[in-house]
């Protein structure tokens, strides 16, 4: 389906579980919209730097699910960094309830089904 919105999904390791939920959503056969993300526990070095950056060249928009964790993630900052080096529309969504940890130059929204369809949508 070409007509299916490509999302990166930045998140802090942390968080993976989160992410798993978060793409739980693009599996039913309705959804206009498929979720990508380069996870890895290794180091972040150059190779997986230019993978991540062809993902997201290649994507309509970029989600980072923000948390506590995300502050020391050292590797959502690049991605998050990556995504407005390339011009990405960016939407925070809050990971937890509970936590509402705010990350400079990201606006960051309550998670729900709403406001993650609703920016995908708008990409």
């Amino acid at each position: 389906m070409s007509d299916k919105k490509v999302v990166f999904v930045a998140f802090a390791i942390e968080d993976e579980r989160q992410r798993d939920f978060l793409k739980g959503q693009s599996l039913h056969p309705r959804a206009p919209f498929e979720f990508i993300d380069m996870s890895v526990k290794e180091p972040y070095d150059s190779e997986w730097k230019e993978r991540v950056r062809t993902r997201i060249r290649r994507s309509h928009g970029v989600i980072v699910l923000v948390s506590k964790n995300s502050l020391t993630s050292s590797g959502q900052k690049w991605e998050i960094q990556c995504a407005k080096e390339e011009g990405k529309r960016i939407q925070g969504i809050w990971a937890y309830q509970n936590d509402r940890t705010t990350i400079s130059g990201v606006s960051t929204l309550s998670w729900s089904d709403a406001n993650i369809n609703n920016f995908i949508g708008s990409l």
